[in-house]
C-alpha cells in the first residue's frame, strides 16, 4: 500500500502547482492579463496546453480501462482530429483573431443578438458542467483506493485545490502548469507501460500476447453506425464533433487568442493534435498490457473489479513505493491541467458574457475579482455535477464521450450561421437550437440513466450526436427564418 515516499511525492506536486499560482497572482496587472496572458504566450506552451486540457484523468484511467475491456479503435478518433485543425485552422481561427473579442460568443451577438450570445455560452457552460462533473470524479475513484475514504471526500479535496489554484493565478499559472502536468502525465503512461512489460517477460512479448488477445486491432472499416469502433464513425463522423470542441469551446478560442497571431495559434493547434497521437497510443497500450498482466500471463491475481478500478488497482498494488507516488501525482496532475482549464474559461464566460455589461470592460482589478469568485461558484457547481458522473457502471472514457457531444451541435450550428448564413434571424437560431437537442432524443443512450428507463428508436454511436444535432439545428433554424423577417447584423464587424 502506500508509504509515506509516495505521500511526500504527491505533497511535494501540489506545493509546486500551489507554488506557480501564488506566482503569477502576483503578475496580473488585469482581467486581459488573468484570462489571455496578455496575448503573448509562445505557442509551443499553448499547443501543450490545450492537449492538457484535452486530456485529464479521463483519459489517464478511461482510455486503458477502454483499452482492456476492447481493443484500440478508439484511436481512430485521431484521423478525425487531425481533419478538423484543418478546417478550424482556416475557418474558426482568422475570424476569432480578427473580430478582437475576449469570448467566442461575443461574436455571436455581434452577428445576431445578445439573446443568441447568452444561449451559446448556457449550451457551452451545462457542456463544460458535466465535463467537470467528470473530471473530479476519476481521480477521486484513484483518492478512494489508496486513502479509504468515502468518495464524497475524495471529490471536495479534489474540487478546492483545483479552485484555489486556478483563481490565484489565471491562464499564466494554468498554462505554466499544464506543461509540468503533461510530462509527468505522459511519463507515468510510459512507466505503466513498463512495468506490465517488465512482469510478463518485455515489450515484444507482451505485445505479442496482447495481439493474440485482439487487444492491439486499432481499425476497423464495416459499417456500423451504433458502433463507435469502426472507420467511418470513429474517423469521418466524428470530425464534426472535433470542429465543434476546436472551434466553438472556450477553453481552445481563449489560447488561440492568447498567442500573438493566426498563425502561431494554429502551430499551437497543430502540436496538441499531434500530441493527442502520442497520448491515445500510450493509454490505450497501457489498457492492452494491463490485460495481458492480469488476464493473459497472470502474473498477479485480479480480484473482482469494475473496469474503471483495474488500473488504480495496479498503481496502488503493483507498483514498488515511490513509483506508484509518482503515478497518482500523473493522474492528480492530469486532471487537475483539465479541471483549471474548465474553471478558466467557466469563469471567462461567465465574466464576459453572463454578467452586466458594466462589470465586462477589461479596466482595473474588479474583473479579475469578479472571476476569481466565479472559479469558486463553478467549482462547487462542478463537485455537485461529480455526484451525477458517478451514477451507472460504463467505463469513465464512454461516460466523458457522451456528455462532451451532448451540446456541441447546436453550438456549431450557432456559429456556422454567424459565419456563413449572418442573415438568420436570431429568434430562428434560437429555436432551431433547441430543436437540434431534441432531435438526440431518438438516437441517444444515456449512461447515467438505469438499464430500461430509457430506449432510442434507433441507437446510435456518440459521435452522430453532434451530427444530428447540428444537422436538426441547421434545417429548422433556415426553415423557421423563412417566416421571419430578414436579420440584417451590424456592417461594422466583418468576420
Amino acid at each position: 500500500m502506500f508509504s509515506l515516499i509516495d505521500w511526500l511525492v504527491i505533497v511535494a506536486y501540489f506545493m509546486i502547482v500551489a507554488g506557480i499560482g501564488v506566482f503569477f497572482s502576483r503578475r496580473n496587472a488585469n482581467f486581459s492579463d488573468f484570462m489571455f496572458g496578455g496575448g503573448n504566450m509562445p505557442w509551443l506552451a499553448v499547443g501543450i496546453s490545450l492537449i492538457a486540457t484535452s486530456v485529464s484523468a479521463n483519459t489517464f484511467l478511461g482510455n486503458p480501462a477502454d483499452g482492456y475491456a476492447n481493443d484500440m479503435r478508439l484511436l481512430m478518433l485521431n484521423v478525425g482530429s487531425l481533419i478538423a485543425i484543418v478546417i478550424v485552422g482556416t475557418v474558426f481561427i482568422p475570424r476569432f483573431r480578427a473580430s478582437g473579442v475576449k469570448s467566442a460568443y461575443e461574436l455571436l451577438e455581434r452577428k445576431f443578438s445578445r439573446p443568441v450570445r447568452v444561449l451559446a455560452a448556457v449550451f457551452y457552460s451545462c457542456h463544460l458542467l458535466l465535463r467537470m462533473g467528470m473530471l473530479i470524479y476519476g481521480p477521486s475513484l484513484v483518492l478512494m483506493k489508496i486513502t479509504g475514504a468515502p468518495f464524497y471526500v475524495a471529490a471536495i479535496a479534489m474540487a478546492v485545490f483545483a479552485m484555489l489554484y486556478t483563481s490565484l493565478g489565471g491562464i499564466k499559472a494554468v498554462t505554466t502548469t499544464d506543461i509540468i502536468q503533461f510530462v509527468i502525465f505522459f511519463g507515468g503512461g510510459l512507466l505503466c507501460i513498463w512495468f506490465c512489460a517488465k512482469g510478463v517477460g518485455g515489450f515484444a512479448k507482451t505485445w505479442a500476447l496482447a495481439s493474440e488477445a485482439g487487444k492491439t486491432r486499432w481499425y476497423d472499416f464495416t459499417w456500423n453506425p451504433a458502433s463507435d469502433r469502426n472507420f467511418w464513425t470513429a474517423s469521418l463522423v466524428y470530425v464534426v464533433f472535433e470542429v465543434a470542441i476546436r472551434g466553438c469551446d472556450q477553453q481552445f478560442v481563449q489560447r488561440y487568442l492568447s498567442t500573438k497571431s493566426v498563425r502561431t495559434a494554429n502551430y499551437s493547434s497543430i502540436t496538441s493534435s499531434l500530441l493527442g497521437v502520442c497520448v491515445g497510443v500510450v493509454f490505450f497500450t497501457v489498457g492492452a498490457f494491463m490485460y495481458v498482466y492480469f488476464q493473459v500471463a497472470h502474473v498477479e491475481p485480479l480480484p473482482a473489479l469494475k473496469v474503471n478500478e483495474v488500473l488504480p488497482h495496479f498503481i496502488v498494488n503493483v507498483l514498488p513505493t515511490g513509483v506508484k507516488g509518482l503515478l497518482v501525482a500523473a493522474i492528480l496532475a492530469a486532471d487537475m491541467g483539465a479541471l483549471s482549464s474548465v474553471l478558466t474559461a467557466l469563469s471567462n464566460t461567465t465574466v464576459v458574457d453572463f454578467l452586466p455589461r458594466k462589470n465586462a470592460a477589461d479596466v482595473g482589478q474588479q474583473n479579475i475579482k469578479n472571476a476569481r469568485i466565479w472559479v469558486v461558484l463553478w467549482g462547487l457547481l462542478g463537485l455537485a455535477a461529480s455526484f451525477v458522473c458517478a451514477i451507472g457502471d460504463i467505463s469513465i472514457l464512454q461516460k466523458a464521450l457522451f456528455f462532451t457531444s451532448l451540446f456541441t451541435g447546436p453550438l456549431l450550428s450557432i456559429f456556422v450561421q454567424a459565419f456563413f448564413f449572418p442573415h438568420t434571424n436570431p429568434k430562428a437560431v434560437i429555436a432551431g437550437a433547441v430543436l437540434g437537442m431534441l432531435a438526440l432524443l431518438p438516437f441517444t443512450n444515456i449512461p447515467i440513466l438505469p438499464p430500461g428507463m430509457w430506449k432510442p428508436l434507433f441507437a446510435l454511436a456518440w459521435p452522430w450526436n453532434p451530427v444530428i444535432s447540428v444537422t436538426g439545428s441547421l434545417i429548422s433554424s433556415q426553415l423557421i427564418s423563412l417566416l421571419l423577417p430578414k436579420w440584417r447584423p451590424a456592417p461594422a464587424v466583418q468576420v
